[in-house]
């Protein structure tokens, strides 16, 4: 209900729009005198000056412009020439009989007369020589434009022919609103079809198995589509519908013409710029498609090196995934640069300020982007990581996953996924615990503090031990045992060895068996460890006895 409520409000708007121009062509026709012909105006007479100086300076008969005063003349500026000249020709209008526009050359210029009587002077100064103008062309153009106004003038006057013009604007109002109501029903009819249609194409579409397009974002843009093209007919049909009506009476008819100018001249525009566009267009084509064939040439020739079917001295398997992308992004900033000259409008000030404002926007809000980039290209081009080594990065340590532009993914082995910025790994202090192995692995070390009073000979032997009765921990290379420091009241001793699991497993879990080794090689031997802090000997030395080991967890009561 609300809708047709809508559509009511704006068609009896339109309506009052034809009526008004009614009406203001009726007031408008008891202003002058004068008869002619069928109204009817030539598009050619329609057209307004090339130049556009003030508004003031252009002389309107009937709402017509006629002539476009350019120079002072005696002392008198343009624009009081036409307010003049505009008063003179409504005095002679009155009182001329017949309104016969005749041509006489005087020392400044041409007169323009209106039965014997000077209306105006058309001088040297008035002309528009940049558009090759002259005297004698610019007044004859005038004359032909005052004899249609002075016709117009005239015919305002004839009630008969302003009754015949009110009934063809009725009859085009109604012509107008019938075509509305029809075309309502024809879209409507037209939708349910085509929604239908959409609706059907949008189930078929299918990659494995899997929609491509939902059916209802398929429905809502073939909804949006159908009530885009509903309005632009009804916006169409009711700009031509101004346009007739207002070319139906004197007063509105320069008006109407013009409307109808615009709209023939803007769509024959852009036909014209879109023909003149295609050569270009090829242009910009033919370098696209030579660029993405390079573009695949080259990433076939990397990923060749990458997965080492070709072998080059000047590139390793390493970086050939990072110069990859490198070549393939300047292989297209090429190919932009060199099909810019060509893209319709790259010439037009829009454009450039478009440019430089993305350029702003870019080297404005993108500096911490290309910051990451270039941490992560240097990260790869110095093999600081490889995927799949494991490594410490500030407090953060794990399996080095993927190594992308702006950021490192590791694995930690304990159920985490850690994303680190390119810049925070380029900054900060790293370890490789798999750079320095023999073969596929990663170093392996753990640190424990014992008491002076037992024998640094025994805890090494111990640790090597433990790290013997780990799974996956190599003995060649052997295990090495290192004093590290030698505090106020205990040793540090630190364990390193190499680790290669016989199957899948994170180092945190192979750490964590190392440990428990430690800890029952240390308690057989009845050893105790100081570890974190050494506060005082005990009266017992603590150790768990082997007896305790595998004691039973108490249940909680109740």
């Amino acid at each position: 209900m609300a809708a047709r409520l809508r559509r009511a409000r704006l068609l009896l708007l339109l309506a009052l729009v034809a009526g008004a121009g009614i009406a203001c062509a009726g007031e408008s026709a008891v202003q002058v005198t004068a008869p002619r012909g069928n109204g009817a105006a030539a598009p050619a007479l329609a057209a307004a000056p090339r130049e556009a100086p003030p508004s003031g300076n252009t002389l309107r008969v009937f709402n017509r412009p006629v002539f476009t005063f350019r120079a002072s003349a005696y002392g008198v500026p343009p624009s009081e020439r036409a307010k003049g000249v505009n008063a003179r020709i409504m005095a002679l209008l009155e009182r001329a009989p017949e309104g016969q526009v005749t041509v006489e050359s005087e020392g400044t210029g041409n007169a323009v007369k209106i039965d014997g009587s000077i209306a105006f002077i058309v001088t040297e100064g008035d002309v528009d020589a940049a558009y090759g103008e002259s005297v004698a062309t610019a007044t004859a153009a005038a004359v032909e434009r005052l004899t249609l106004a002075i016709e117009e003038t005239r015919e305002a006057r004839d009630a008969r022919r302003m009754v015949a013009n009110a009934t063809w604007a009725a009859g085009a109002t109604v012509a107008y609103l019938l075509a509305l109501v029809a075309w309502r029903y024809i879209s409507r009819a037209v939708t349910r079809r085509m929604l239908k249609l959409a609706e059907m194409a949008a189930g078929k579409v299918r990659i494995g198995g899997a929609e491509l397009v939902s059916r209802g974002r398929a429905l809502l843009f073939a909804r949006q589509l159908l009530r885009l093209g509903f309005w632009a007919f009804v916006l169409l049909v009711t700009y031509e519908w101004v346009s007739f009506v207002l070319r139906r009476f004197p007063f509105t008819r320069a008006w109407g013409e013009q409307l109808n100018a615009f709209l023939t001249s803007t769509a024959l525009g852009m036909l014209e710029a879109i023909a003149e566009s295609v050569p270009e267009l090829v242009v910009v084509a033919v370098i696209f498609v030579v660029a993405r064939m390079a573009a695949g040439v080259l990433t076939r020739f990397f990923d060749g090196v990458q997965s080492r079917r070709i072998e080059v001295d000047w590139l390793d398997a390493d970086s050939a995934r990072p110069t990859r992308r490198l070549v393939t992004i300047g292989v297209w900033i090429f190919a932009l640069a060199m099909a810019y000259p060509y893209i319709p409008g790259s010439g037009t000030e829009a454009f450039r300020g478009v440019s430089v404002l993305l350029g702003l926007m870019v080297s404005i809000g993108a500096s911490g982007i290309v910051g990451q980039a270039a941490s992560g290209l240097i990260l790869m081009y110095t093999r600081t990581f490889r995927p799949g080594e494991y490594v410490r990065i500030g407090e953060h340590e794990g399996t080095i996953v993927e190594m992308g532009v702006f950021t490192t993914r590791v694995r930690t082995g304990l159920g985490e996924e850690l994303t680190v910025p390119n810049s925070y790994a380029l900054a900060t202090v790293s370890k490789n615990y798999s750079r320095t192995v023999k073969g596929v692995g990663f170093i392996l070390d753990t640190t424990v503090t014992i008491g002076y009073d037992a024998p640094w000979r025994q805890v090494e032997a111990m640790l090597i031990e433990a790290a013997r009765r780990t799974a996956g921990v190599l003995s060649t290379p052997a295990p090495h045992v290192f004093q590290t420091a030698l505090s106020d009241f205990y040793v540090e001793y630190r364990l390193v060895c190499q680790a290669v699991p016989s199957e899948p497993r994170p180092r945190a879990e192979i750490l964590s068996v190392l440990h428990a080794n430690v800890q029952d090689v240390f308690n057989e031997n009845g050893v105790q460890i100081m570890s974190p802090h050494y506060l005082g000997d005990p009266a017992e030395a603590k150790v768990v006895p082997k007896a305790r080991w595998h004691e039973p967890v108490a249940k909680a009561q109740g």
